[in-house]
């Protein structure tokens, strides 16, 4: 049977108005979803900044789930998740991620530091330290260090802490000389429990590795004093004065109890007074009057005109009280002590926090050699 042309002209405009029409439907398609993830994704940011974080957190799920191939979306809410607490979602978001196939390497490297970010802020420091160490070798593998540093030195793992600052201040990153001294003296805390040889040792590490560092010295001069090392102990606090002369101060009193034991007053004295001349402070002070305790007021009066303080002013009247008025002298000297007390506190130059006794790292920022090592009332 022949074929009957006249059905062309019927099928070429029905073919053509079907492409026309799926041409249509595409383009309507192809400006729909461009348009409406971004109308949602601007509105979250929006939202952000105007702080409702409530808010922004839902128009952001709403553009995922309008366009759930985008990764900076995700990024966007794992990041808020986190900054309201809510780590646990932001774990599942980041986890997302990773598990995607189709990731392209330098985002999938965002999404690990990301999820690390997350065990962090949720103090699950195993997860995080192994969320961490999977960055090695990307571009995030200095900022997992540094981060790992932090994360080392919050668990107390001192000898990891080590390592850590070693690996940066061989690429470069700084000198960490100060900090890894530290470490040694508290991996010497640790260790002169059971060996106190061993213990000096690494404080002699340390010494060699910081040399203008003051920690190693005032615990070695300590434990030299309680060892009955009276010469070793004063050895090790005149090579503090040498080291970081400001440190002294943490250990006049411990410097005069070796000189007395080791009988060296008239030395030590000396020492003594001319620290108090180059930088005058109750605490030298009152080392000055244990070797020489008959000369206590004449002392305390020559501090108090260079450095007029509340607690001088208290070992002053105290001896006069107790003698001319001893009814009274207790409470009078307790009311002098509960105003004197807080000008005796040490304060953290990075954060302000105060604490009665001397810190090497801050309770509050936990910054390094952050307090001065003078109290309140002598800064």
């Amino acid at each position: 049977m022949d074929f009957d042309f006249r059905w062309l002209l019927l099928i070429i405009p029905i073919a053509f108005a079907l492409g026309f029409l799926a041409s249509r439907l595409d383009l309507r398609q192809a400006k729909r979803d461009p348009r409406d993830a971004p109308q949602a994704y601007f509105k979250g940011l929006n939202l952000l900044l105007n702080e409702q974080q409530d808010k922004a957190i839902d128009a952001f799920i709403e553009a995922v789930q309008l366009d759930p191939d985008t990764a900076e979306l995700h990024f966007a809410l794992g990041n808020l998740f986190r900054r309201r607490g809510e780590t646990e979602r932001a774990v599942r978001v980041h986890e997302h991620l990773l598990r995607r196939g189709d990731l392209p390497a330098s985002e999938r490297h965002r999404a690990q530091h990301a999820l690390a970010q997350d065990f962090f802020k949720a103090g699950l420091f195993d997860r995080a330290e192994a969320a961490y160490r999977a960055l090695k070798g990307s571009a995030y593998e200095l900022e997992a260090e540094l981060a790992l540093l932090s994360l080392y030195e919050r668990s107390r793992d001192w000898t990891h802490a080590g390592e850590i600052a070693h690996s940066l201040e061989s690429r470069g990153t700084g000198s960490f000389a100060s900090r890894r001294a530290h470490y040694l003296c508290e991996l010497a805390l640790q260790t002169r429990v059971r060996d106190s040889d061993a213990a000096l040792a690494q404080l002699k590490q340390a010494q060699l590795l910081a040399p203008a560092h003051p920690r190693a010295h005032v615990l070695e001069g300590q434990w030299h004093l309680a060892a009955n090392r009276p010469d070793l102990a004063m050895k090790s606090f005149e090579a503090l004065l040498s080291v970081q002369s400001s440190s002294f101060n943490l250990v006049a009193l411990d410097y005069a109890k070796a000189a007395l034991a080791a009988g060296r007053v008239e030395v030590a004295l000396q020492i003594l007074r001319d620290r108090h001349q180059s930088e005058p402070t109750l605490a030298v002070v009152q080392a000055i009057n244990l070797l020489a305790p008959q000369n206590q007021e004449q002392e305390l009066m020559a501090h108090l005109a260079r450095q007029p303080s509340l607690n001088a002013t208290r070992s002053v009247l105290a001896p006069w009280l107790e003698a001319t008025r001893p009814e009274t002298a207790p409470l009078l000297l307790k009311t002098i002590d509960i105003a004197a007390k807080p000008l005796m506190r040490y304060r953290c130059a990075a954060c302000g926090f105060e604490a009665a006794h001397y810190f090497w790292q801050c309770p509050g920022c936990l910054s390094w050699d952050s307090f001065p090592p003078r109290p309140v009332e002598e800064l």
